[in-house]
């Protein structure tokens, strides 16, 4: 790593310019610009999450105080006017940053490959599906009302369990409900989504089932089946029932007119039932059970994204800025993960993020920086239980 190279300027060079640059032509995103191109504006705001500043006006001010050290950050601007970066972030297409997103979750998806030591022995990719909301403030985000008087947007994401790294994500309106996730899925052959009861669409269930991938999600209370046949299960794993049934509702049944598994379960630690639906009759029971209870992975990764980047205070008004800002937080995320595989950086990403916060401006390399510092912030224990797969 050459030494006279600031710290931020070696973040960028993880940044693969042809492959932005082609997710920039594809939305013809730097048509008629000449002050400050799509480049310059995924580079400050992502300098502004490494740097957790809280405005757009902190970014500008913060950038235009070094105008001799911006080209050398990376940086093709000479300086930053407010009102262009904020423009930009109201008008310009933010699937420009979603699929240069993408791209990185693609890179970091292989890095990180059976990195977290997925405890269950499969061969099938392994995906839990959720969604988190993040509130908004009503007076401000009109256009985002959700309830109670207050609005919200919210991020569905596909986790791939076996290296805790979002493969797939969308971002709605708060009221969008979750089961229509499921409609933009491109469901992989024989590969396991983990759902909770918010899926429970047996229309949509059964699409899943024609692409040959197989679902696990909690069955309502109110289901109404035929038992068809009784599988012998050990009733000291904690499993109670594991059943091949056929729905009797008549929507249910016209929906998903195929045989499904039904396993009851009771979690001796809580002391809680739970009651299973699956489309896969080769696994056994006790596995499918401790399949669910890594669903509780993507509740933890909800929780570090929202504690360590910068998604709860927005950078401006538009539902286009709100959508950018997200996706460049997550790239964000995902570069500095990817620095760390490659640089074979033993701290984690949360240690790493706060020495990067205070490090912008040095010219040191990132390995003996990182290696080197003390943390910036202590850690509380539970803290260290929001580290997703301690990467």
């Amino acid at each position: 790593m050459n030494k006279e190279k600031y710290i931020f300027s070696q973040v960028v060079e993880y940044v693969s310019g042809y492959e932005f640059e082609k997710c920039v032509e594809r939305y013809n995103g730097n048509k008629n610009i000449y002050n400050l191109t799509c480049r310059d504006q995924f580079l400050s705001l992502m300098f502004g999450q490494l740097t957790a500043l809280k405005s757009l006006r902190g970014i500008v001010l913060c950038l235009n105080a070094h105008p001799n050290q911006l080209y050398h950050l990376g940086f093709r601007a000479r300086k930053f006017v407010l009102s262009t970066l904020s423009r930009a972030n109201q008008f310009r297409d933010w699937r420009i940053h979603r699929d240069f997103t993408e791209y990185l979750i693609g890179i970091t998806r292989r890095l990180y490959l059976y990195d977290n030591e997925f405890s269950i022995e499969l061969e099938n990719s392994v995906y839990a599906l959720d969604s988190t909301v993040i509130d908004l403030c009503l007076a401000t985000f009109k256009w985002a009302y959700f309830e109670l008087q207050k609005s919200a947007v919210k991020i569905h994401t596909q986790l791939d369990l076996k290296g805790t790294i979002p493969s797939f994500f969308l971002i709605t309106k708060a009221k969008t409900h979750d089961v229509n996730f499921l409609d933009n899925i491109e469901f992989e052959k024989d590969a396991i989504y983990i759902m909770d009861r918010g899926y429970l669409d047996f229309k949509r269930l059964m699409t899943v089932n024609r692409h040959e991938a197989f679902f696990i999600v909690r069955s309502k209370k109110s289901l109404s089946f035929k038992r068809i046949y009784s599988n012998k299960v050990d009733k000291a794993t904690g499993l109670r029932c594991d059943q091949i049934i056929k729905l009797k509702h008549f929507y249910s049944r016209k929906h998903y007119p195929e045989k499904l598994r039904r396993i009851k379960y009771v979690d001796r630690e809580t002391n809680r039932s739970y009651i299973y639906l699956t489309n896969n009759f080769n696994i056994p029971a006790k596995t499918i059970a401790n399949l669910y209870k890594h669903r509780w992975q993507i509740e933890l990764f909800f929780k570090w994204i929202k504690q360590h980047l910068k998604i709860q205070v927005f950078w401006g008004y538009s539902f286009n800025a709100v959508k950018t800002q997200i996706c460049i937080a997550i790239s964000t995320f995902l570069l500095v993960a990817i620095m760390k595989k490659k640089l074979k950086i033993k701290r984690n990403l949360y240690e790493i993020l706060q020495i990067l916060q205070v490090s912008q401006f040095e010219k040191t390399p990132l390995t003996t920086l990182i290696a080197q510092s003390g943390l910036q912030t202590l850690e509380n224990n539970h803290q260290k239980r929001l580290k997703p797969g301690e990467f």
